[in-house]
């Protein structure tokens, strides 16, 4: 098989391997054709006003000042006063989007659905507003439209501010928040003078939302410990404050209007969000009003042990913790509407102010609303599943099911309350349990089927090393184990069988690619079984302890880098342990100072994996500093090397300008932050600098020369000026540091080569990458191949972990991007964010390309090897996956597996484009005249 027919059979797998997590993990849970329940009672309130102070934290707003007054004086005297407060706990991922979708809709949307947009529904489901007589809603254009495309009718209104508005490097992000409270305000004032739209404020079931950004725009650009946020807050409560006393007069104070005060996900102190810290899970929320408990005194212990009780100050009044979905069904309750038909909420009692019979009807009500949602899972799974082979959720069969409702209507019949409460609390967790059960039915039997196809594509990748780039024995007459016709049958039958059974039980369209992709990997792996043989057979002959010990270091190896996904300090671990490499090998008697190089090398790489994650500790001046580095290191290399290699002019030329280029990016940086600390926005030449260096970066190297170290160095130049550009503090040292241990590891490799007693070595100043490979150089692959391979890889997880944790969503700083744009745009910045973290990729994959040169390999002989270690690091994640039991372990080994598949990915389709890199030179103009 020819390279490229390789890359894109492999390229093709790695995609299907991705994919599956999403199938087996990440389906939408939501089921559709359930009948909305509502209690049938008269609700206490007839109107709801529900604010969310985007990206507010708990400990901001309950935390006192050292004075002992608030910062949120108005909310403090309802926490103390008139109504009920505790802490939204809310899930990952902690963004804006499925914040909300919580709150109002009442279910955890799936994390594939970020991507899918923030102003369109990716599935269609129900929301509290979509239940509503009428709902207002002011805020943001990304949060506001999403509720009210797909409702019923025309009943939500939105009023949103431009895009444009959400710009970090605003003089004042508060003001998004005044706007939202002067257009209430305007709104409120026109009712009094407007008949039909004070018709329409009068009736019942009503919904007033403002949905407040500033928060988190504020905390985005100056941290949420700043002065700009704290103030904020205190912004929000005046303007609440106020919005009650309006809404209060309008309505007469008739005692019919419930509010509720939350966020949907908290801040880190770095100014980011999107995973699981409690800074960002843990959120607000304040219920007062019609048919809310007043402050509750309490004297003995509360059942919280996490200290927050005392910090804030609060630990004689009741504290009542919900889950962020658990607010949809206590709103619903509040105004009398339907829950959500996929609300997975629990309806917090403690939270209500109302008859026993109220409250046993309204979680009747709850139980039912989400058996509802089981009863229809299950339908679907029991029609789509073979009945022999369908195993029903043992805790709530039919029969049970019936059992449950009737007992639960005559305890309500017998005014037995608290036994009809805790019934359907029962009846609430037995259904959810079984909506898990029946979404992830099928995990097993596509787990297994990806399993079998990684380790049949793993096996064919191994036997073709063997058969083609080792030397083993050849026995041509046990080439041929099984006859070709008989496992062309075999496969044909198997395929059939397997098709048939999809087909009976009308599976989706990815089950038959996963389960039928491990047909032609495990033919074409029997099909070289003769390869197997030959390695049986020449096992004698082979070093056999010395491949036994290649086997358990690179097994060792394989587990510390699984083991750095979870703790990065393992890098350090491991590069301290490559720093030894020379000195246990026999190396340095032969390379002294390259041996110490090495060592130096690894030695500094292994601090940056020590460091805070990026974001927490920005210093501008370590990204000049890091520019200033570059430039010396370069400018050291090219004077030293004006003996070995003659530097024409135009070449020359470039190098001098690209030096010049890194030194502008390095100021930039700074430039931009002193602009955006005097609150004077983005300077558009900075912009423009940005935008030309980042459209830049992979072209300009391709007019420099081929000569091995010349374009090694136009690349790195190139690369480093967009990295600083996108640096905030000491991980811009990063790509320089890391440049120099790759610079060293390709001399290093080449005193290996000859320590081996490989011939022909060719001067690393002489190597050019556009020249013809001499196929008479292309030799074997040895055992300490392997170890190159495996240092790559090592390499590429540095450079993904090296300065932050890519799994976790919260360690990128949105500053990172503010030379480029400063108004929230999540693609683009999601977008320069991943450039920043492949730039340190690229890097490596040009050095790999390099010793491939250097060591007289071809392409595809150390990259096969690579996909092997990567394959089994991704099948290690696979099996993590499966074995955790919570959903925040899962979702880690699950962020990990997509990390390595998108990992391997990137290797075969960056191997063409580093090797373009590499190779090829562009030539914009050429000189008539030619000089000797």
């Amino acid at each position: 098989m020819r390279m490229i027919t390789f890359l894109l059979v492999g390229l093709i797998v790695h995609v299907v391997f991705f994919l599956s997590i999403f199938d087996i993990y990440f389906t939408s849970p939501l089921v559709h054709g359930m009948t909305p329940q509502v209690t049938p009672l008269a609700p206490p309130a007839s109107r709801l006003v529900l604010v969310v102070g985007d990206g507010l934290r708990a400990d901001s707003l309950f935390t006192l000042l050292p004075n002992g007054s608030s910062r949120a004086p108005y909310l403090r005297s309802v926490i103390e006063e008139k109504g009920t407060w505790g802490v939204s706990h809310t899930r990952v991922p902690t963004e804006s989007r499925p914040g909300h979708v919580a709150l109002i809709a009442g279910f955890y949307e799936d994390v594939s659905a970020i991507a899918k947009g923030w102003k369109e529904n990716p599935v269609e489901f129900d929301s509290v507003f979509n239940e509503t007589r009428h709902t207002w809603s002011w805020g943001s254009p990304d949060i506001l439209p999403m509720f009210a495309k797909g409702a019923s009718g025309d009943h939500v209104y939105t009023h949103t501010y431009p895009a444009s508005e959400e710009d970090f490097a605003s003089t004042d992000a508060s003001r998004l928040d005044t706007w939202v409270f002067t257009q209430v305000k305007s709104f409120f004032q026109s009712a009094k003078s407007n008949s039909s739209l004070r018709a329409s404020l009068l009736e019942d079931e009503n919904i007033f939302f403002l949905h407040l950004l500033g928060l988190d725009t504020n905390g985005h650009a100056h941290r949420p410990m700043s002065q700009e946020y704290l103030e904020n807050i205190g912004l929000v409560d005046a303007g609440v404050a106020e919005l009650v006393s309006m809404v209060e007069d309008f309505f007469g104070h008739d005692g019919r209007t419930a509010y509720v005060f939350t966020s949907d996900h908290g801040m880190t102190n770095w100014g980011s969000h999107g995973a699981g810290h409690p800074s960002e899970t843990l959120t607000p929320l304040v219920v007062w009003g019609a048919g809310v408990h007043s402050a509750h005194k309490v004297t003995e212990p509360q059942p919280y042990t996490d200290g927050f009780l005392q910090d804030w100050k609060l630990e004689h009044l009741r504290r009542v913790d919900v889950n962020q979905a658990d607010i949809a069904p206590l709103m619903a309750s509040l105004i009398g509407v339907p829950f959500p038909v996929n609300s997975v909420g629990v309806l917090p009692l403690l939270y209500l102010n109302n008859s026993d019979h109220f409250k046993a009807q309204s979680m009747y009500t709850n139980a039912i609303q989400v058996l509802e949602q089981y009863k229809i899972k299950m339908t679907q799974k029991k029609e789509t599943t073979l009945s022999f082979l369908f195993t029903p959720y043992q805790l709530l069969t039919e029969s049970k099911q019936s059992e449950f409702i009737h007992k639960a209507k005559i305890l309500i019949q017998l005014e037995k309350y608290e036994d009809t409460i805790s019934l359907c609390r029962s009846l609430i967790g037995h259904a959810l349990e079984g909506l898990a059960y029946y979404h992830t039915y099928d995990r097993f039997f596509l787990g297994c089927s990806v399993v079998l196809g990684f380790v049949g594509w793993t096996s064919y990748v191994v036997l073709v090393i063997l058969k083609t780039h080792a030397n083993l024995n050849r026995h041509p007459s046990l080439l041929q184990q099984i006859p070709g016709h008989a496992l062309v049958r075999l496969c044909l039958c198997v395929t059939v069988v397997i098709t048939v059974f999809l087909l009976i039980q009308r599976s989706p369209v990815t089950y038959y690619v996963y389960c039928l992709l491990p047909v032609p990997l495990w033919y074409s792996v029997l099909k070289e079984s003769g390869t197997l043989t030959d390695l049986i057979r020449s096992a004698p002959s082979l070093p056999l302890w010395k491949c036994f010990g290649y086997f358990v270091l690179v097994s060792f190896g394989i587990e510390l880098l699984v083991v750095s996904f979870f703790h990065r300090a393992m890098l350090t671990v491991g590069l301290a342990i490559l720093s030894l490499w020379p000195f246990l090998s026999g190396l340095y008697v032969k390379a002294k100072f390259r041996s110490v190089s090495w060592c130096v090398g690894c030695l500094c790489l292994a601090a940056f994996p020590l460091m805070p994650v990026v974001g927490r500790e920005p210093n501008i001046h370590l990204v000049t500093f890091a520019g200033l580095f570059a430039i010396f290191t370069s400018a050291c290399y090219l004077w030293s090397s004006r003996r070995r290699t003659t530097l024409h002019l135009s070449d020359r030329q470039q190098f001098v300008t690209q030096m010049l280029h890194v030194a502008v990016c390095a100021y930039i940086p700074s430039l931009t932050h002193s602009s955006l600390q005097q609150k004077q926005g983005l300077p558009l030449f900075n912009q423009i600098i940005s935008w030309t260096t980042l459209a830049s970066s992979m072209l300009v190297p391709l007019m420099s020369s081929t000569r091995l170290f010349h374009r090694l160095l136009s690349i790195f130049l190139s690369l480093t000026g967009t990295y600083l550009l996108l640096s905030t503090g000491s991980e811009a040292l990063f790509p320089p540091v890391l440049s120099w241990l790759m610079f060293v590891w390709i001399n290093i490799e080449q005193e290996a080569m000859l320590a081996q007693g490989v011939s022909g070595r060719q001067e690393l100043s002489t190597i050019d990458f556009s020249a013809n490979i001499d196929i008479a150089k292309i030799r074997q692959l040895k055992l300490d191949d392997i170890r190159r391979s495996y240092f790559f890889v090592f390499f590429i997880i540095t450079a993904f972990f090296g300065t932050g944790n890519i799994a976790s969503i919260n360690s990128f700083d949105p500053a990172s991007v503010y030379c480029f744009l400063t108004v929230f745009n999540p693609f683009i910045m999601g977008g320069l964010m991943m450039w920043k973290v492949i730039i340190p990729f690229i890097i490596v994959m040009c050095t790999f390309e390099t010793i491939q040169v250097v060591t007289q390999l071809s392409s595809r002989s150390l990259f096969l090897i690579v996909l092997v270690i990567s394959d089994l690091m991704a099948l290690h994640f696979f099996f993590l996956v499966q074995d955790y039991g919570s959903w925040l372990d899962i979702g880690t080994s699950i962020s990990h597996y997509v990390i390595v598949m998108s990992m391997t990915i990137f290797l075969m389709v960056l191997s063409v484009v580093t090797h373009i890199l590499t190779s090829q030179r562009l030539i914009l103009w050429r000189p008539k005249m030619h000089f000797p």
